[in-house]
């Protein structure tokens, strides 16, 4: 799936590597990696105290733009997630 412009540029903006944050009221730790000179990068975040678990891909390709890749969950489930995510 394609992404939305607020969505890559809230991904985008996130800190590499792990950081604590909160998303729609629930804390997460939160682990973000770079990788394929940025053409690629991973997301999975925890939730601290729950069982709440995301996890997703997002590719940057030259011809198709950001593609989502969600890993066994919705894809709204991701994109709400990022875009209420506010690192700590």
């Amino acid at each position: 799936m394609t992404v939305p412009d607020a969505f890559l540029s809230a991904f985008l903006a996130l800190p590499e590597g792990s950081f604590t944050g909160t998303s729609n009221g629930r804390s997460y730790v939160v682990v973000r990696q770079r990788m394929a000179g940025g053409k690629s990068h991973k997301l999975v975040a925890h939730e601290r105290g729950g069982a709440d678990y995301i996890s997703l891909n997002l590719y940057q390709t030259r011809d198709s733009g950001a593609l989502l890749r969600p890993c066994e969950m919705p894809a709204s489930k991701v994109i709400t997630f990022v875009l209420g995510l506010v690192p700590d």
